[in-house]
């Protein structure tokens, strides 16, 4: 197996830089033997209530991961980083309709700020109405503070109501990307390494990742096509 820039490929050729697909089989094998390891064990997400914890919003998604125009539907999650220091946390906010991330944020804490900081970025660049912003369970996401920051900016809250992975899977897929293309690839020294390359790693799959459910093109194009389809010029500039 050879590892290249943010991508895994292997011999039969299913993936490799620049021709990005889906995982291979191969490549699901090794990322939860990675995660299997000490150094990526030892943190669990924290689901417990605490006294600003709102209740939790009904499911609005049931696992249908599918959104016919961009805004309609963004997932969000959070992944951990081992490094040198000790743990750090990304956070994400993935518009369902082509992929693209709006949103992340790289921290040192779990606390509820920090997803609030994604959820800040997501708005100021996108500007939603009436999006659904679904989630799992976790205490960051059903606490108040979250949960009246989505209202105040006019999305429907939706968290999974089963409590499994695939309440949320393709947030989930994507911190597996993230984790492969990314994390496993190297030991990081601090948080400031780990945003370095997220930064980098952000800016490449949302414009040059090719793919395959998109007809091998990027998310930025995937959503400038669509609007270019209904007339609107300035979006699909």
């Amino acid at each position: 197996m050879k590892i290249t820039r943010y991508t895994v490929c292997v011999k039969s050729g299913v993936s490799c830089y620049g021709k990005v697909s889906e995982w291979p089989d191969a490549l699901w094998h090794v990322s939860w033997r990675l995660w299997d390891l000490p150094v990526f064990s030892g943190v669990k997400r924290s689901v417990r209530p605490s006294a600003g914890k709102a209740v939790a919003a009904g499911d609005r998604v049931n696992r249908q991961f599918v959104a016919e125009r961009p805004d309609q539907l963004w997932v969000a999650d959070f992944t951990y980083v081992s490094t040198w220091q000790g743990f750090v946390y990304v956070a994400f906010i993935i518009d369902v309709f082509a992929g693209y991330i709006v949103g992340w944020r790289v921290s040192s804490s779990m606390e509820t700020t920090f997803v609030l900081d994604a959820l800040e970025q997501a708005l100021w660049a996108r500007r939603p109405s009436g999006t659904v912003h679904h989630s799992d369970k976790g205490s960051q996401y059903v606490s108040l503070a979250y949960t009246q920051r989505l209202k105040e900016a006019g999305l429907l809250a939706s968290t999974g109501s089963t409590g499994d992975s695939y309440d949320n899977a393709m947030a989930e897929s994507i911190n597996g990307l993230y984790k492969a293309e990314v994390i496993h690839r190297k030991s990081w020294k601090n948080r400031a390494e780990v945003e370095l390359a997220t930064l980098t790693w952000v800016d490449w799959y949302n414009n040059r990742r090719l793919l395959e459910r998109l007809g091998h093109t990027p998310p930025a194009e995937a959503e400038k096509a669509y609007y270019a389809s209904i007339g609107n010029d300035d979006l699909a500039a």
